[in-house]
């Protein structure tokens, strides 16, 4: 595939998803409190981003080993799993909103600074993971292999620090 047609639909794909979560986010009122048959949302989507994390590493492990074919497979999975993790997110945030963070004192700021970090980088992550699959797909190794070194610990920091802000939010500091 030409680079000149597939560059632009990750560009305008990652554009549609990062309206469609801030439509979601920012947009709209949710529509019930309370998340009845979708409370245990937030755990599963804790779950996919620690998933991903462990597949984003093994896959590292893998390719440092010259296993490809484990390595593709890996990081394949580990973008579908995020994928799920989007999914599941959006249903979450589309059916409660947002859920307010309760801890007070030290731990806010460092709380707010965890997750502003985390969604800034989860923007990136998009473009990124689909422009390093497209290239490693179609054995353009040199340009895969630059793009990666950015690409594997931004989505790293993201699928980690993910699951960081759903500890604090709803194991540590759960609302009242």
């Amino acid at each position: 595939m030409k680079d000149r047609l597939v560059l632009p639909g990750i560009g305008l794909v990652s554009i549609v998803v990062l309206l469609g979560v801030a439509f979601i986010l920012l947009g709209r009122q949710a529509q019930f409190e309370g998340g009845g048959t979708i409370s245990g949302l937030p755990a599963v989507n804790a779950f996919l981003n620690g998933t991903s994390a462990v597949l984003l590493t093994v896959g590292y492990l893998f390719i440092r080993r010259k296993k490809v074919t484990r390595h593709k497979i890996c990081m394949v999975t580990a973008f579908g799993v995020s994928c799920l993790f989007l999914v599941s997110y959006l249903i979450h945030h589309y059916q409660v909103g947002s859920t307010p963070f309760s801890g007070q004192g030290w731990i806010r700021p460092v709380y707010f600074t965890l997750l502003v970090t985390h969604i800034c980088l989860a923007a990136l992550i998009v473009p990124l993971a689909l422009t390093t699959i497209y290239r490693g797909l179609n054995a353009q190794f040199g340009k895969h292999v630059k793009i990666a070194r950015w690409t594997l610990p931004i989505w790293l920091y993201v699928s980690v620090s993910g699951v960081v802000v759903y500890v604090m939010l709803y194991q540590l500091y759960p609302a009242r």
